[in-house]
Order: C-alpha cells, then structure tokens, then sequence
C-alpha cells in the first residue's frame, strides 16, 4: 500500500546522518506524501545510504530494471534521490529531507505543504534536528570583517566562488515557504547560490562569476548572514540567511538550539569609547546578539555566531571581529562522507523519537 510505503520512507530518511525525526502526530508522513507521488515513496523507500546501480534496486523490488532506471532518472532530476559512483557504474541513494528533499520541494511548494513544514518544525522536529552534531551548516564570515591572516581557507567566502566555473541561484526555500503562510519579511528571495568547479549547461538558474559575487555583496547589504555547507572541501553552496525565516537561525531564536548552525571561528566586539549608539549593528543582527548598554551597544558572546554583519554596518567602526582562543576554534569535517560519518556518532540511541 501506498501508506505503508511513505511510512518506510520516513523511516529510512530518519536514520540518514542528516536525520528526519518522527513525531507523534505523524505530520512527517503527511509532508511526505505532498513531495513524492506513491510511485516514487515505494522507490526512495527502497534506497540506502550508499548508493546502489539501477539493477540492484530493480532485483531488490522485484520490479523490470528499465521501469526502475526511468524512474530513478525522473527522481534524480528532480533531487529527489542522489546520484552517486558504485564499483559498477552510476547509482542512485536516498537524498535527506534537509539539506535535499526540502530544497528540492521548492518549484512545487504550496502553502498547505508550507504549513505542514511549520507544523513539523513546531512540534519538535526542528529541536531534536538540530541538536544533531555536527550542525548541517557552519556560517562563514561577511567579506573583509576578519584579518586576512586570520581567515582560515573555509572561511573566505568569496574565495569560493573565485576558484569555481559553474554558478546557479534559485530563490531562498525558507523565505519563499514563510511567504506562502504570509510571514514574507523584506529580504530579497533570490539569494541561494550554487556553484561548481565545472562549467555548467545553460539553464534559467545559470549565472556568471560576475553576478554571483553581486548577489554576496547584495546579501551583505541586506544583512544576511553567509551560512555553507559544514565540511572543509566540497563545499557546493551559499545560502544567504535571515533570522525570521531561515530554519537554522531559527533554530537559535525560536527553537532553544544554540548549537543549530555551526559558529564562525570568529566572535565581534564594540568598542563602548567609538561607538555613537546609533542601533544599527542592533538591527542588522539576524541572532539577537547585540544588547543595548548604558554606554551603547554590546555583543552579547553568548549568542553571537561570528557572521560580520554588526561590522559591515557599523558606521562608527566600532564594531570588529576577532578570533577565538585556538583551544575554541572547532574545524569542520573534511568532507561530506566524513561529516556523515561524525554525525552517526554523534547520534543518542533513537536520537530522532520524540515522547508525548
């Protein structure tokens, strides 16, 4: 049965490293069937972590191993699943819900699956998602807040989109879903970049190195903080974040889960005897780390993730980032494979159950 059939794949999506909490409710399973059709959830159900050919999964359904491909084919465009190498050939593995699945859902989202999202993001899945270590994204430094000589290679945001070939931008998921429930904020919506170390096909996301460095800036001037992907290498992505619409940075201001995106290397200070108290290092915060003092404004360490953004605003320059003790800076996996590989680890037994 159909049912049956999105149960398995939430299973199968909450033991990934990523995760996928089950809840009481079920509400998981609701948003499920609103992104896969029943064909494509008795598929995914059947995918591992690691991925498998084509005519592996075909003879583990029992299904003709052409249908099988063809609709693995649909799926993978779709970044529903995962292509992936197996000692024989290309394969195919079971894509997470976040970051993946949900991303995905983008071109096909609508407000009853944004309120599904919401639901499931309220009643707990957000908080035992994020207390998941390592975080699923690290923040990264706005351009020139840091001295160079402190700025680690994974740091340099704009670096990465120097030494890559290929770039795309599509609208940020977050704020498009708290748009379709209207909880729109002011933000600009297309600010999520991609990029590659290969040059890639025309597309109607495409874009050159030219433009995707002036949505960066366009970003910074926005106050949206930088967040990438949490590992060393392999880094494919940029998401450009707000603090009332993006998930992890919610995670900090509506979820009670400080550790739900990794912190920059890096924390800021004001100085009280340059600082005008004009407020705007207060407004331009997305994590509520600058409190206001009898003497101006200050940075509360406690909440502050090390984005830039009170720098880059601070008219008085005030406001600096300095770097954590070494005995505090905490570098992030090597790779995808190895982040997945902490993140197991790292997981309580049935880290992803929820008690009523």
């Amino acid at each position: 049965m159909a049912g049956d059939a999105y149960e398995r794949l939430a299973e199968q999506m909450s033991a990934l490293p990523n995760g996928f909490p089950r809840l009481p409710s079920g509400v998981e399973v609701e948003l499920l069937r609103r992104i896969f059709t029943p064909a494509q959830a008795e598929l995914a159900a059947a995918l591992r972590r690691e991925a498998q050919t084509s005519a592996q999964i075909a003879a583990a359904l029992g299904q003709p191993e052409r249908q099988v491909a063809s609709l693995l084919k649909e799926m993978a465009h779709a970044e529903l699943v995962w292509p992936g190498r197996t000692p024989h050939g290309l394969g195919y593995r079971l894509a997470p819900f976040v970051v993946g699945v949900y991303e995905a859902h983008l071109w096909h989202m609508d407000r009853e699956s944004a309120e599904l999202f919401e639901r499931y993001m309220a009643e707990g899945g957000a908080k035992v998602l994020m207390q998941m270590q390592p975080p699923l994204q690290r923040v990264v430094p706005a351009q020139g807040t840091a001295e160079s000589e402190w700025v680690l290679p994974y740091d340099d945001v704009k670096k990465l989109l120097l030494t890559a070939r290929g770039f795309s931008v599509r609208d940020c998921v977050c704020r498009y879903e708290r748009s379709l429930i209207g909880r729109a904020c002011s933000a600009p919506l297309r600010t999520c970049l991609t990029f590659s170390e290969s040059e890639r096909p025309p597309h109607s996301n495409r874009i050159s190195k030219d433009e995707a460095l002036a949505i960066l800036d366009q970003a910074e001037q926005n106050a949206l903080v930088h967040t990438v992907m949490n590992t060393v290498e392999s880094v494919s992505y940029v998401c450009n974040c707000c603090g009332c619409c993006c998930a992890l940075l919610r995670g900090l201001n509506e979820y009670d889960s400080p550790n739900a995106v990794a912190r920059a290397n890096y924390y800021a200070e004001i100085n009280v005897h340059e600082c005008s108290a004009c407020g705007i290092c207060f407004d331009r915060c997305q994590v509520h780390a600058i409190k206001e003092a009898a003497d101006g404004y200050v940075v509360d360490r406690s909440r502050c993730i090390g984005c830039g953004l009170c720098v880059t605003g601070c008219p008085d320059h005030a406001a600096h980032l300095r770097p954590l003790p070494a005995s505090q800076i905490v570098h992030p996996p090597h790779d995808f494979h190895a982040w997945e590989e902490e993140r197991l680890r790292n997981r309580r037994p049935d880290p992803e159950t929820i008690s009523v």
